[in-house]
């Protein structure tokens, strides 16, 4: 008995204490919502030092009691304005001064502590944020019934934040693999560059290129990486290059690049300028282990020699270039070996090159340059120059690619002609000229020639000049166009003197036919 009024006063005892418990409870005082805590920091780590001014920054926020909805932060130095976003980072793009400079980070992490309706000011700890941000559906940048918005709660009181001390990089130049100088050319040269700057290549706001004296820099547009420099005047006593950007005839720049050294040694420099005013190093063309010699043009006719064999063929040419019109052009011409002068950009340098001359002899063996003949032809002819070629074309090879479409980019060709069955043209052999032709006289193969064939004209552009005296081949071997601008020849005409009357042929051509005076 005595038990079980020990039990009964035991559950009264824990009812007591519960009921007591319960009271507390109530009567104290409630705990209020507690505001968000944030963090940054910088990857990969958090060392702070001199930054680009292209930096990543991340953060986080932590809420004892609720959710973050996102997070307010400003750039004190910058627009000391805050922004909300609800991403954890973000990347950065600071302006540079002409100085280094500082920039302070503040972020804040909101909760969702909001009052549930939109609130067009939202102040907490004496900070203005501005109205709640929304999701303005209808664009018209103010907050309508209905869009989403976010219910701002409370901000964390101490954001944190980071001061980023702002180190301008200088930019970096350097020439373009395609930029290398041959030993001597004509003052005439396509050169590029890269420029590149750790704080963004667009911070690079100008190139500036000098010729033989430092003091004497244009100024070309941050953009630009390439340009072609092509003499003025050669005949200026103070000669100068005139600078068309990315090569292009209607991109002249406005000022010339002077101090050109005729028939001398040259040396171009260049360097970038950033938005600070932070300048790369100068580099140099050449560099210090050679140099950049600078023709002057003798006069208005240029041999290019396109003889990939190992025999000097440029000893007979000069010979009988010079012997004619009574050695009238006897030191007044130019030639250009295109096997030992590597051309930077070689399309548009060779075209330029082209154009100094009115008068061009282009002679192959069966191997010549197609490639560049077909970039460069009809645009010289379109300036106004005539050329005259002399040539063979061996069978397409992994090397050599020869078909008619190819050979029609710069010939006014309708078809082939037969192939000769056999492969050679053998010593003896005559090139008669074409009952149409005129004076024309004719040839003697002197020594065997290969890759022969024979070609039809397009008629209404061009008329045939020589034939070959040959049962097996059909068509001509030579033509003329009837502008008289452009003539050609399937022979390496330095194997076609067994008569001794190439000069003779040649005087015709440049003389008679394409008008030719010194």
């Amino acid at each position: 008995m005595i038990k079980r009024y020990r039990n009964i006063i035991l559950v009264f005892i824990l009812l007591g204490v519960l009921v007591f418990a319960c009271k507390e409870s109530i009567t104290d005082t409630p705990v209020g919502n507690k505001p968000p805590e944030t963090h940054l920091f910088l990857f990969p780590d958090s060392s702070i030092s001199q930054q680009k001014s292209r930096l990543q920054v991340h953060w986080w926020g932590d809420d004892p009691d609720g959710l973050i909805v996102g997070y307010y932060f400003m750039w004190e130095g910058l627009d000391s304005v805050w922004h909300f976003t609800t991403k954890n980072d973000s990347v950065f793009s600071l302006p540079i001064g002409t100085v280094d400079t500082n920039y302070t980070f503040k972020v804040a992490a909101a909760d969702n502590s909001g009052n549930g309706k939109y609130d067009s000011k939202i102040v907490r700890n004496n900070v203005d944020f501005g109205p709640e941000p929304f999701v303005d559906k209808n664009g018209n940048g103010v907050y309508d019934a209905g869009e989403t918005y976010y219910d701002i709660g409370a901000v964390d009181k101490t954001p944190a934040e980071q001061k980023f001390p702002i180190k301008n990089s200088a930019p970096v130049v350097e020439w373009s693999e395609l930029s290398g100088l041959p030993a001597e050319s004509f003052p005439v040269m396509t050169i590029g560059w890269k420029a590149h700057d750790l704080d963004g290549d667009e911070s690079i706001v100008s190139i500036s290129l000098a010729l033989n004296d430092t003091s004497g820099f244009i100024e070309l547009n941050g953009n630009v990486r390439l340009v072609s420099l092509i003499i003025d005047n050669p005949d200026d006593p103070q000669p100068s290059f005139n600078v068309y950007v990315d090569g292009n005839p209607n991109k002249k720049l406005d000022k010339k690049l002077t101090n050109l050294k005729l028939n001398d040694y040259n040396t171009i420099y260049l360097k970038a300028k950033d938005i600070s005013g932070a300048e790369s190093e100068i580099i140099t063309l050449p560099d210090t282990s050679s140099n950049w010699f600078v023709k002057k043009p003798k006069g208005k006719l240029l041999i290019v020699d396109d003889y990939s064999a190992s025999e000097n063929i440029q000893d007979f040419y000069n010979t009988q270039f010079g012997s004619l019109h009574n050695s009238e052009l006897s030191g007044k011409f130019d030639v250009i070996d295109l096997e030992k002068t590597a051309l930077p950009y070689q399309n548009i340098t060779l075209l330029e090159t082209l154009k100094l001359f009115d008068y061009i002899f282009w002679y192959s063996d069966a191997s010549p340059s197609l490639e560049v003949i077909n970039s460069v032809t009809q645009e010289y002819l379109q300036n106004g120059g005539k050329i005259a070629f002399s040539m063979t074309f061996q069978d397409s090879s992994a090397n050599f690619q020869f078909d008619l479409p190819t050979l029609q980019n710069f010939l006014p060709v309708d078809s082939l002609g037969q192939k000769k069955s056999l492969p050679f043209l053998l010593p003896g052999a005559k090139v008669i000229p074409d009952s149409s032709s005129g004076n024309f006289p004719e040839l003697k193969v002197e020594t065997t020639i290969g890759f022969v064939r024979t070609y039809f004209p397009n008629g209404l552009v061009a008329k045939p000049v020589y034939n070959l005296e040959s049962s097996q081949l059909s068509g001509n071997i030579g033509f003329i166009t009837n502008t008289k601008n452009l003539f050609f020849i399937g022979l390496p005409l330095n194997q076609c003197n067994g008569n001794g009357n190439i000069g003779e042929f040649l005087e015709l051509i440049f003389y008679g036919e394409f008008g030719f005076s010194p």
